[in-house]
């Protein structure tokens, strides 16, 4: 159907709502008239969740009920009438209300009757109807607020997926799913709290205003301090104030963080983000993936009940075209970085990868049959760079099961401490389910002077058009300087966690305000 013949059904519905509206504000006219002191009261003190009273009496018989002669006092928004009964939904879930005729005549000559959408305050007997409801009887009950606009029909709520972006206070009123994400959120920040505060780590809060943006590779926002005359930046990390601490005496420390880079939009991409980052003293990049993996596990089972994380692929219509299942319960599988190559791309040579620096010219070869985009001034990126840049474009969607990818090039890796053993790589990994990249640690580098060298190879790729390479921090390097005990440090992206075990596909679906371009 083409946008003409849709117009005509659009501006139909919008001539309704403005009635609908009309006719609400009207009431609430007649509310004041009645009530001059307050239209939106505020004296009404619920006692009881609607789930927790499913919860506790949903499974009684009718006389058991009646003999309990149980008095509850609830409060919520209208979802729907049904004759005498209200669906009466709250932060838990939904319970009926019932009205009895000379309630609804009283609520009539009153508020002009209830809406969908009227938030109400309900007290009286908990009752079970000839159905099998759960029901308040309103013995007393209070028009708390007035809802002037009508919310979506039932059966395609906010169909269009941009409004229940921007509109998500009305996503939240009405799909249940959605309420359901951001409760699991909620618990999933939870469960990753209380097992690193048992496990002693102290939660602390770093500078989001910073003067030299760092502790990742990344564009930063800038903003301007008026009083002091400067330019600041968002945030991109909070790794190096982080690492400062550790060098302070305080051996374990995480933060769950607000995070701004100044990148693209995309499924996985949002301006803003949530990222925890926890450090712990005496301990390598091997401790962290052991961590990493009871951690996930646990959190799996104490939010989901079970290790097993079930994803679907959904058509265009939003049916189930496969189901994908990830096991947390086993041990996850870990991969250096050139073995998930070669694994992926049976056809190169291995020893080409086995000896990158003196095969420089034959893996940019490779990258350059991949299109890989190289930056415009020669000779800035070294082998390992495109090393990396191999791994992304032919294994990282490739990693399903939960995998951990380690053998970092130091070059993609400047905070990372080198291997004992082969100084090109690092001792780093990153964390993939289904394809994403989850989390990222190392084993931290805690040698000044190759830190500093690494900030001036950053530095010269910055100036060579690199906006997401790092600045050079003198007062980190101060701090190391002190001395960084061995420590390893880790971030664990909690938007893309949270994706994974809401089975969502976009990371605007587990946001609650995710950004969008202003309308007109």
């Amino acid at each position: 159907m083409s946008n003409q013949e849709n117009q005509p059904q659009v501006n139909e519905a919008a001539t309704e709502d403005n009635k609908l509206i009309a006719e609400r504000r009207s009431k609430l006219e007649n509310i004041r008239e009645n009530c001059p002191a307050n239209a939106h009261p505020n004296h009404f003190k619920p006692e009881q969740y609607a789930d927790d009273l499913q919860k506790e009496f949903g499974d009684k018989d009718k006389e058991t009920i009646a003999e309990l002669n149980k008095v509850v006092s609830i409060a919520g928004r209208v979802m729907a009438k049904r004759g005498p009964f209200f669906v009466v939904q709250d932060m838990s879930g939904r319970i009926q209300a019932y009205a009895s005729k000379d309630t609804q005549k009283d609520m009539k000559e009153r508020w002009g009757g209830l809406d969908i959408g009227d938030i109400i305050g309900v007290k009286g007997q908990l009752k079970l109807s000839g159905k099998g409801d759960l029901f308040v009887s309103m013995d007393e009950y209070a028009l708390l607020t007035k809802s002037l606009r009508p919310l979506p029909e039932k059966f395609h709520g906010l169909a269009d997926q941009e409004m229940k972006y921007r509109q998500r206070y009305v996503d939240l009123i009405i799909n249940e799913d959605t309420r359901k994400n951001f409760l699991m959120r909620s618990k999933v920040v939870e469960g990753i709290r209380r097992f690193l505060v048992e496990r002693n780590f102290m939660e602390v809060e770093t500078p989001m205003l910073q003067v030299i943006p760092g502790g990742a590779v990344a564009r930063p926002f800038v903003t301007h301090h008026n009083a002091m005359d400067i330019d600041m930046f968002l945030r991109i990390a909070p790794e190096l104030y982080l690492k400062r601490l550790v060098v302070g005496g305080f051996d374990r420390v995480f933060e769950i963080n607000r995070n701004f880079r100044n990148e693209g939009l995309s499924t996985r991409h949002n301006p803003e983000f949530t990222m925890l980052e926890f450090y712990q003293a005496y301990a390598d990049y091997n401790d962290l993936m052991d961590l990493t993996e009871e951690m996930l596990r646990t959190v799996a089972q104490d939010v989901l009940g079970t290790t097993t994380v079930i994803n679907t692929v959904k058509d265009a219509e939003g049916n189930v075209t496969e189901e994908i299942t990830y096991d947390f319960g086993s041990k996850f599988e870990r991969l250096s970085m050139v073995d998930a190559i070669l694994k992926y791309n049976p056809e190169f040579d291995e020893s080409v990868f086995r000896n990158p620096e003196e095969n420089f010219e034959k893996i940019r070869e490779y990258a350059k049959q991949l299109h890989v985009k190289e930056p415009d001034v020669e000779g800035v990126w070294g082998p390992g760079k495109y090393i990396c840049e191999i791994f992304e474009e032919t294994a990282e969607h490739k990693l399903i099961q939960p995998t951990f990818i380690t053998e970092y090039p130091w070059e993609v890796s400047p905070l990372a401490r080198r291997n004992d053993h082969n100084p090109f790589i690092t001792d780093r990994f990153e964390f993939f389910v289904g394809g994403r990249e989850i989390a990222n640690g190392f084993s931290e580098l805690n040698d000044a002077e190759d830190q500093a060298a690494r900030f001036r190879k950053q530095v010269e790729e910055k100036d060579a058009g690199d906006d997401e390479a790092m600045h050079y921090d003198a007062d980190y390097i101060n701090a190391l300087e002190y001395g960084l005990p061995p420590t390893a440090g880790e971030g664990i992206g909690i938007d893309r966690l949270v994706m994974l075990f809401t089975d969502s596909p976009t990371i605007k679906d587990v946001i609650l305000f995710p950004h969008m371009k202003p309308q007109g």
